[in-house]
């Protein structure tokens, strides 16, 4: 049972890069993904999150209109397109599943709530 984050590099402000989670071992379909990042000395943060069923998103205020997190639950693989990328998104990030309930809303973004982390990729933007 694994998820593995990868499609990480080195990008100068402004640029792109897609990052996949793909899972093994399970069925991701049956679980929400959250996507977190962790930059040196910092914590970790909730970057975004689709559910399961009907393909709900959340956002960070601080990615809003530049990330667009996607799935597709036929290649057990979930997604997350980063555009207009900054310097202070420079951080190693990191895919999970959980199974959202009662006040996902608010506590999707709390790493607390996810299970099997799995190693991140890193993600330097620098001219």
């Amino acid at each position: 049972v694994q998820l593995q984050a990868s499609g990480g590099g080195l990008v100068q402000p402004g640029g792109s890069l897609r990052l996949s989670c793909a899972a093994s071992g399970f069925t991701l379909e049956y679980y929400a993904i959250g996507w977190f990042r962790q930059a040196p000395g910092k914590e970790r943060e909730g970057v975004a999150c689709i559910t399961s069923l009907d393909h709900t998103t959340y956002y960070a205020d601080s990615v809003k209109g530049r990330f667009t997190i996607s799935r597709d639950n036929a290649k057990n693989t979930g997604y997350l397109q980063m555009n207009s990328l900054e310097p202070a998104d420079t951080a190693v990030y990191y895919c999970a599943p959980a199974r959202p309930g009662i006040g996902w809303t608010e506590d999707w973004s709390k790493s607390a709530r996810y299970d099997l982390w799995g190693q991140g990729t890193q993600v330097t933007v620098s001219s």
